[in-house]
């Protein structure tokens, strides 16, 4: 069985910046992002490191999601995080990618399954991808990811770092 998943913004973001894109890829064996999302990165500039990700990895598909779920907009969410939403709650078993406290929260009350930014680096470095998490996470927060102490400290304490 084919594993799918749908990703926000914020990840591409943070994982482009690091040069860490490939790490979608972990979520599933195909990984789509709405065209909703595409529109929001795109609106930094065709120099931005986001933008040229996108349009560099061609293994990402973008999909259109054209009707909100009213169970999902009722959260009153971004956009993005919507059409992720929508799209995972349409397409059982699709994994979706998201960062934002109140998406997941939402993800989790239709049970749609997760993966975060941090997910994705602890997965990499489970797989050897990477030596260390610990340096990649502050980059990751460098570059905005939101990640308490006490967060980042019991996430690698789960892979031994």
């Amino acid at each position: 069985m084919v594993k799918q998943a749908i990703v926000n913004s914020s990840p591409i973001i943070f994982l482009s910046k690091a040069g860490l894109m490939n790490l979608l890829k972990l979520a599933g064996d195909e990984v789509f992002v709405p065209d909703a999302v595409v529109q929001e990165i795109n609106q930094r500039g065709a120099n931005d490191v986001s933008v040229r990700a996108i349009a560099a990895a061609e293994w990402l598909q973008v999909v259109d999601v054209p009707t909100p779920d009213p169970l999902i907009q009722a959260w009153d969410l971004g956009k993005g995080e919507t059409a992720v939403l929508t799209h995972a709650l349409h397409h059982a078993g699709m994994f979706a990618v998201i960062d934002d406290g109140l998406g997941r929260k939402c993800a989790e009350t239709f049970d749609i399954p997760l993966y975060g930014t941090l997910g994705l680096v602890l997965k990499a470095k489970r797989l050897g991808m990477i030596a260390e998490a610990r340096p990649v996470l502050h980059q990751l927060r460098k570059y905005g990811m939101y990640l308490k102490d006490t967060t980042l400290e019991q996430a690698l304490a789960l892979i031994g770092e």
